[in-house]
Parts: C-alpha cells; structure tokens; sequence
C-alpha cells in the first residue's frame, strides 16, 4: 500500500508503524489495517491468477433429493443454499420468484407439506422428505393447455385479472391457496380474533386481507386479488 507521496514503504517502514498503532493502544486500527491489506492482496490474487495463491473454496456441497411437484430429484448442493435458489438456479423452476431474499414481499412463497413458506429463507436440505408444491405443480396437469386443467386459484386470479406486471403472481397464487385451506381447516387469524368469529370464520375481505398480508404487490392490483381469492375460496368464478 502506498503512502501520501505515492511511494511503497519499506518492510521496516511498516513494522515501525505497527509497534506504535500497538504502543498506543490503537490494535482496532491494526486489525483494519491488516484486514485491508489482506483483502487487496486476495482481490489481487483473484483479478491476475497469481500461482502459489489460493483462496478459499466452498468444500460444503453435499448430496440432497428433494420431491418438488411430485418428482424427486438428486442434487449436489451447498448446505446454505436456499430452497428458492435450489429451485431457480438447480432444477429450472424459474416460476417461483426472487423479490426481496428477505422474506417480506412473498414473492417466493411456495407450498411444503401443504403450508406456505418463504423459500428464501428456507434451506433446501431443510425441505429435504417434504412435498414440495411451486406454481409449476398446482395445476392438473404439466403442461396446461386450457383453463379447466389449471388450478381453480389460477382460474379466478385469470378471471378476476388479480394482476399487473405478474412477478409476484406464482407467490399470491400459492399462498392464496394455503390461506384458503388453512381457513378451511379452522385456522384463526388476527381478525377472527378481533371479530370475535372464531368458529370456522368465513372469508371476508378482511379475512382475505389479513391472510394475504404477507405477500406484497406492488402493482397495487390489491383489489382484483381479494376479489380472486374470494370467489375461489366459495368454488365460485365471479
């Protein structure tokens, strides 16, 4: 590292400077020091491929089968690779989106075991037994071609145009449909509470709103949204 003037200081130079930062009680200052000296000699070591260097690698890769819309499949995975990575970049299930990879647009919400989850934030060996449901699996058939093989939940954000720019449609679909099961099932939510129906609570727009809260759109298509999940979650198209 060069100095103000621009000049390479010496070995000396530098280990005289290091016994005064250590004398003075300055080690924080050391460490960054070192730190960036460091990390620009790695930089370096990357950028021109200089031998006798090597930089750490990854020795994680384990080997992992998950069953993802009814098919199982071997992969060799890093342990901290994410579900949603794992689908996207491993098993070519670009459906299922990447908005915010940190949990809070829902644009990556996928079904396992039948409940939804945020795939970002789920580690694919985490997941590893499970069935896994994408927006690729919920229709009748693998490849749909008319709306009576989709899922009723495709079929009413179709018809109710529950949508814009549509990133974060295979999100809202897959969460729309555990929302309406668990509601089904009994499952409470804040405003069963607050309303006092907590006896298998109908789907009110409130309902839906609360349920669906996790999930963001920011087209703002908020209203076609609420209006799909209803008329799905009443077996009904309008």
């Amino acid at each position: 590292m060069k100095d103000l003037l621009g000049e390479e200081p010496s070995r000396d130079d530098c280990e005289l400077e290091e016994r005064e930062l250590e004398k003075n009680g300055l080690q924080f200052e050391l460490t960054r020091r070192r730190f960036v000296q460091t990390a620009g000699v790695l930089s370096a070591a990357a950028a021109v491929g200089l031998p006798g260097i090597a930089l750490a690698e990854s020795s994680t890769a384990q080997p992992i089968t998950l069953k993802v819309n009814g098919k199982s499949q071997s992969l060799s995975l890093d342990s901290r690779t994410s579900l949603l990575d794992a689908l996207r970049e491993q098993m070519d299930l670009t459906g299922t989106k990447k908005g915010c990879d940190h949990g809070q647009c829902g644009a990556c919400t996928v079904l396992i075991d039948g409940r939804r989850v945020n795939s970002c934030l789920t580690l694919a060996f985490a997941a590893q037994g499970a069935e896994i449901i994408t927006i690729e699996g919920l229709a009748k058939t693998a490849d749909p071609k008319d709306v009576s093989e989709l899922h009723p939940m495709q079929v009413a954000f179709l018809e109710h145009d529950g949508y814009q720019c549509g990133y974060c449609t295979p999100g809202q679909i897959c969460s729309a449909v555990a929302a309406v099961e668990e509601q089904r099932r009994g499952a409470l939510s804040i405003v069963s509470l607050h309303t006092g129906k907590t006896d298998h609570p109908e789907m009110t727009d409130d309902e839906i709103r609360e349920r669906m809260s996790g999930n963001i759109c920011r087209c703002g298509a908020y209203p076609n949204i609420v209006a799909a999940v209803r008329a799905a979650s009443r077996g009904v198209s309008a």
